[in-house]
């Protein structure tokens, strides 16, 4: 089974994951305290309520425009690196699906891929630096592989949240090797990363809402 998702669908999805993101902030600081400046609640509320104020003005664009627009957004009201990192993620997924009023299963996989390679390129990050990248990588490879194998776009979503979870989990025990946080060195470990965190926060807000379109 197939999805079809419009723009107006992406808006109230971006809406939701706004929403996930402000809720998180307090928890999502706590992380990044043991690691970082202890903002990554705070810097991620304050560019997914820009991005919120600014989803009104994209109603009937179409949905390369609505991410590239989300992205930008990030990128000027996010401070330090993470505004950057998903900004740049945002505006390569919309680059795959530019000019499109409506997208399905195979479109999510290459905004999904595109999203990757945009944090990756932008960060320089691999799999195993303690990161985003640690949620993001694995979920992304899951969802196409399932796509790629057959399955239907909601089963493929639950396998890219479960290899995100698996990821953004395996952060704890990883040494950090990116960023402020990396100064640290051994005493990393034992801290869930702040980035890999709100990555599956995003994740997990976008698959559900996706798969609430099941008909």
């Amino acid at each position: 089974m197939d999805v079809t998702l419009t723009g107006k669908d992406f808006i109230s999805i971006l809406n939701e994951i706004a929403d996930a993101i402000e809720k998180n902030q307090d928890y999502l600081s706590e992380l990044d305290s043991a690691l970082g400046d202890g903002d990554h609640g705070v810097s991620m509320t304050i560019g997914w309520r820009a991005v919120k104020e600014k989803l009104p003005e994209l109603a009937g664009k179409d949905i390369g425009t609505i991410l590239k627009t989300v992205g930008m957004t990030l990128v000027s009201s996010v401070g330090a690196a993470m505004g950057p990192l998903y900004g740049t993620g945002f505006m390569r997924a919309g680059m795959a699906v530019d000019g499109k009023q409506e997208v399905t299963g195979s479109d999510l996989v290459k905004m999904f891929v595109a999203f990757r390679e945009g944090v990756v390129a932008r960060g320089k990050a691999n799999v195993g630096d303690k990161t985003m990248v640690d949620t993001i990588h694995p979920a992304v490879e899951a969802f196409k592989t399932a796509m790629e194998g057959g399955e239907d776009v909601y089963s493929a979503l639950d396998k890219a949240v479960a290899a995100g979870e698996a990821g953004m989990k395996s952060t704890i025990n990883l040494v950090s090797k990116m960023g402020r946080s990396s100064r640290l060195g051994e005493r990393t470990i034992g801290h869930q990363d702040p980035g890999a965190t709100s990555s599956y926060i995003m994740l997990k807000t976008f698959a559900d809402a996706v798969k609430r379109h099941r008909g």
